[in-house]
């Protein structure tokens, strides 16, 4: 048996997916990004009129995945502290592999799921980071 689970807490997917899929007792969540649920912005970005970068705060984009991820965990039955795998997506491991690993350390003190980082050229839109995640559920 598996269920669907979409969320109105978490960013719109950019695609024809949900935001997780329970299959027994276990949380499959699809690539879930920074972006703001309400208004889909992206958190710490601004850009130009040309569409160039006018400021970029990385650490605003991790904090906001992790809300997000948060999010749509709670809404599907789980929590923080059942993340079993976490995979992440960086579009620039030199720049930014070691903000996020600071920001992951204060987020996951107590939980420590297995972790894989994977730089990529880019995402679907101007996030910096993304995140697939697997959790239990009770």
């Amino acid at each position: 048996m598996s269920e669907i689970i979409s969320t109105d807490k978490a960013p719109k997917p950019m695609g024809l997916y949900p935001h997780a899929r329970r299959v027994g007792n276990l949380l499959f969540l699809s690539g879930i990004g920074p972006r703001n649920a309400q208004t889909d912005e992206i958190p710490g970005l601004a850009l130009d009129k040309h569409g160039q970068f006018h400021s970029f705060d990385f650490e605003a984009q991790c904090h906001s995945v992790f809300n997000n991820v948060k999010n749509v965990l709670e809404a599907s039955g789980s929590s923080w502290d059942k993340l079993v795998d976490v995979t992440v997506f960086l579009v620039d491991m030199k720049r930014d592999f070691h903000t996020y690993n600071r920001i992951y350390a204060e987020y996951f003190k107590d939980n420590q799921p297995c972790r894989t980082t994977v730089s990529v050229n880019s995402l679907p839109s101007a996030i910096a980071i993304e995140l697939k995640c697997i959790a239990t559920i009770d």
